[in-house]
């Protein structure tokens, strides 16, 4: 009898566990209308200043003095909706030496924090012929909502549909470029829009929420998570009705999201694609691979006429 309670008193415990997992899966910082300021990279000598201003929250980044930190690359701040009409927060991103965009890279970025944080690891993509709109889901940064699964899923079509009105993106070839939980993200709005866009990238990106659940858990509990973790959308299944190019990225070295889910992702992913296998820390191969991120695109995309 007591081994029954016992077993009783585990199961429960573990499915409040899992009911805690499922809401665990994102981590937003949100902001309000209220936010105006943001210290960012605090340190004893140096800080950088962000402040907001208007109602599209545009960012102007200052040095510690309070001068105007000098970049090569213009921000406009925009609100946009998604089709519940929640109001989205985006940035559209453009080189100050650019001339002749060709590519427009809509980021998809991780679970943890706001596109302040997050849209440096596509900066070095500026150097090339692209402009980048990066966008905070629902309930992160400035955008209002909820931060939920099913909420992120209608945030990523949205986006698409604001950016295919955009003018200066009319003439070029949009890329989705989604890194860690937005690789995965990218994968299953890609399959629900397969013809607005140009190119699916996933960098970093994990295969499903189960199997992101079960990584480094023992074999028990890796196996009851399996069981209790709802996967309401999944790209190792969605991934396979991607019919545009589709590129994988992920390196031998990441911590974070093991390699094997990459590879787990483009064994199930559609010709034309391509894996590129890199070294290094998770979510750096724009900063340490921009050549070979560059090319594999632009090879994709000329491959995709051929299918």
């Amino acid at each position: 009898m007591k081994t029954i309670h016992a077993f009783t008193y585990l199961i429960t415990l573990f499915i409040l566990s899992s009911c805690a997992y499922n809401k665990q899966f994102l981590k937003p910082t949100k902001y309000t209308s209220a936010t105006k300021q943001i210290i960012v990279n605090k340190t004893k000598t140096d800080s950088l200043i962000v402040k907001y201003n208007g109602t599209a929250f545009q960012p102007t980044f200052l040095k510690s003095n309070l001068d105007t930190l000098s970049q090569n690359f213009v921000i406009e701040s925009v609100i946009f909706k998604n089709e519940k009409g929640i109001d989205l927060n985006g940035w559209m991103i453009q080189s100050k030496k650019a001339s002749n965009i060709t590519k427009t890279i809509l980021h998809f970025h991780g679970n943890t924090g706001s596109l302040l944080g997050q849209y440096s690891a596509m900066k070095p993509l500026l150097e090339k012929d692209v402009q980048i709109f990066v966008f905070d889901y629902s309930g992160f940064g400035f955008s209002d909502g909820e931060a939920t699964r099913a909420n992120l899923l209608t945030d990523g079509v949205a986006a698409i549909k604001y950016l295919k009105t955009r003018p200066e993106v009319k003439n070029t070839k949009l890329i989705l470029y989604g890194q860690s939980y937005g690789g995965h993200l990218a994968i299953c709005v890609a399959s629900k829009t397969v013809q607005d866009y140009d190119l699916l990238v996933a960098e970093g990106a994990f295969s499903n929420h189960k199997d992101l659940s079960a990584f480094g858990a023992s074999p028990f509990f890796g196996f009851m998570s399996r069981i209790f973790v709802k996967e309401i959308y999944s790209g190792t299944k969605m991934i396979k009705k991607v019919t545009q190019p589709v590129l994988i990225i992920h390196s031998t070295d990441d911590k974070v999201i093991p390699f094997k889910m990459g590879e787990k992702l483009f064994n199930n992913a559609n010709q034309p694609k391509y894996f590129l296998k890199v070294m290094g820390v998770h979510l750096e191969a724009p900063k340490n691979n921009l050549e070979e991120v560059f090319n594999a695109m632009e090879n994709l995309l000329k491959e995709k006429n051929k299918y």
